[in-house]
């Protein structure tokens, strides 16, 4: 056996099994959300662009992380999981002010706390539906713990120094 193979446990095959779960749960959920953003129309500006185009780049990075499994493109796939955590908080943000904007507009008497808590209600748009790219993004990452890729390249550098 050489430095690269490791031995196959039950944890390993366990670990395995969990992030292939997560990668499953993390693929249908971007499909299904692009389409529902589509569906919905969510394009509108190139705000409302950001989820789509990062969903595309973070499955991008994930196919390339598949082809050619090397350290750099688990980083790359890693920093596109990380604008997802960002965009995800941003999104709430926007459409919070969004909300409070059109409250404004309608009442304008609001102000303060009040305008808040009547931002936080009523349907669209939907202030913690963009909180779902946080959640995608620490998936993502979820299924980079410890990957295998990391793991190689960490015992190959120590193998050939």
């Amino acid at each position: 056996m050489n430095a690269i193979q490791t031995p196959v446990t039950g944890d390993s095959r366990t670990l395995a099994l969990l992030r292939r779960f997560v990668l499953v749960l993390w693929i249908a959920g971007l499909l299904g959300t692009s389409a529902e953003l589509l569906l919905l129309g969510h394009t509108d500006g190139a705000w409302q662009l950001v989820p789509l185009v990062l969903i595309a780049a973070g499955l991008l990075a994930f196919a390339w992380l598949a082809m050619a499994r090397q350290r750099a493109c688990l980083r790359v796939f890693q920093a596109t999981l990380v604008l997802f955590v960002a965009s995800g908080f941003a999104g709430v943000l926007l459409h919070l002010l969004g909300k409070m904007d059109f409250k404004r507009e309608t009442n304008p008497s609001l102000a303060g706390w009040e305008l808040f808590r009547e931002a936080l209600q009523g349907a669209m748009p939907p202030i913690l539906a963009p909180a779902a790219m946080i959640q995608f993004g620490l998936l993502g990452l979820a299924y980079t713990f410890r990957h295998p890729t990391l793991i190689r390249s960490t015992k190959t550098s120590t193998t050939t120094r």
